[in-house]
């Protein structure tokens, strides 16, 4: 997944260049689609800063060999990210969890 396709995902999916965040939660990683997005006037990145984000996100899951599993996710949910409530996309690592520092 290049960080194109996903960001293309992203908006295709809610409409915003929504902010992406990676997260160990009780020893589960998850990617988060944060509610805070590129178009808001007080969102706090640049355009550059976001994308670098983008990038590492994807980079990431390519890592985990995810690509697919966060693909289908995403074009599955029904969920959206609202304010106070990401949308966690989890990352199966088969088990592997404890090799990610984050």
């Amino acid at each position: 997944m290049t960080p194109e396709e996903l960001y293309e995902l992203i908006v295709a999916k809610w409409g915003k260049s929504y902010d992406l965040q990676v997260r160990r939660i009780q020893g589960t990683i998850y990617v988060q689609v944060m509610w805070k997005y590129l178009e808001q006037a007080s969102f706090p990145m640049t355009d550059e800063e976001y994308f670098d984000r983008i990038t590492t996100v994807a980079n990431y899951i390519n890592g985990w060999n995810n690509a697919e599993s966060v693909r289908s996710f995403i074009e599955e949910t029904k969920e959206r990210p609202r304010l106070g409530k990401a949308v966690s996309i989890p990352i199966d690592l088969g088990g592997r969890e404890s090799e990610w520092d984050l």
